[in-house]
């Protein structure tokens, strides 16, 4: 951690990436994407590779961070990151799985922010409304992303200025590592919405379908066939709010192609609030669970999602190999559950 002692000492989350970076050993890539400087301390925000580095080998991406007060998002990552760092020291089947698949992580996008115990980053921008807007896109007032000032909530940073350096170089880190792969899905973990936990896809932008639709009905049929108990509602963004300038939906149409998944896991933080009220005194406490027993239930019960989309990554073609007839039935179904209404 060398030169980043400082930002480990103020920063629990930081710390807690380097043990896991360490189970992983020479298993694992670390990359810093980025260093941003506050009150002279040095924060990283470090890249994670493990397994395959070919181009086009099946990759799933773990994102956490992006919101500042959103720490659960990065604790839920890096527990995923410890209980597969532990497997490879002597799971056999993942060691072989790993030759021929990847997994990225950016466990810590927006390490300033979370730092400071608020949602932008230091210049008050709120990095999931950084990309640019999309021409036809509308937005929810004020929710959706605004450019009106950095002291409101949800701003979008100043109309022509460039994205944001976490969000750039999360942008870029995508492109390199997840944009060649044959099959991709990104897991990006928030918190904050409702009380039920929440696979959002694109788009946020608009409540048009995105072209990808059959492959994510796909998706969330092979989710509930595997496990018929699972705990998620999987469903466009956009049945919720519209956002300008969200990162996935510019990365997606970046990429122009299906076999991109991105996927944002909502986690429903008003069930916390509901069993603890008293939390929301604390400024962390409308994001996180704040009792440890919630905690730790927290980061167990995610696991098995994580392990679900590692596997279907690597099996893509089962999920995502279909000719027009069938594609055509799968965006009839889509349809009927997520847009008739």
């Amino acid at each position: 951690m060398g030169p980043f002692a400082d930002a480990v000492r103020e920063l629990p989350e930081l710390g807690d990436l380097y043990e896991v970076l360490g189970l992983f050993g020479d298993r694992a890539e670390s990359h810093v994407l980025a260093t941003v400087s506050h009150e002279g301390i040095e924060f990283p925000i470090i890249g994670v590779v493990v397994g395959a580095t070919r181009a086009d080998a099946p990759t799933l991406g773990l994102i956490g961070g992006v919101h500042g007060l959103e720490r659960i998002g990065t604790r839920v990552v890096l527990a995923g990151m410890h209980t597969l760092a532990q497997f490879l020291t002597w799971d056999r089947l993942l060691q072989a799985a790993l030759t021929d698949l990847r997994l990225v992580c950016v466990p810590l996008v927006n390490p300033v922010g979370m730092w400071l115990r608020r949602r932008s980053n230091q210049n008050g921008v709120d990095l999931m409304r950084n990309a640019p807007a999309h021409p036809d896109g509308s937005s929810t007032p004020l929710l959706g992303g605004q450019q009106l000032s950095d002291r409101l909530p949800f701003y979008r940073g100043r109309p022509g200025q460039p994205m944001e350096l976490e969000a750039r170089v999360l942008c870029e880190f995508v492109r390199e590592w997840v944009f060649g792969a044959r099959h991709a899905i990104v897991l990006d973990v928030h918190s904050g919405f409702g009380s039920v936990d929440r696979l959002w896809f694109p788009y946020a932008y608009t409540r048009r379908p995105f072209p990808s639709l059959a492959e994510a009905y796909a998706l969330e049929r092979l989710l509930d066939d595997t496990m018929p108990n699972h705990i998620y509602v999987m469903e466009p963004v956009s049945r919720n709010y519209l956002v300008a300038g969200d990162l996935w939906d510019y990365l997606y149409d970046q990429h122009g192609g299906r076999t991109f998944m991105p996927l944002t896991l909502e986690l429903g933080s008003w069930s916390w609030v509901k069993k603890n009220p008293r939390q929301l005194l604390d400024v962390l406490g409308g994001f996180n669970p704040i009792r440890p027993h919630r905690l730790r239930r927290t980061l167990r019960r995610h696991l098995p999602l994580i392990e679900f989309l590692l596997r279907a990554v690597a099996a893509g073609e089962s999920w995502t190999s279909f000719d027009e007839h069938e594609r055509a039935r799968l965006e009839s179904e889509a349809h009927r559950q997520w847009f008739s209404s």
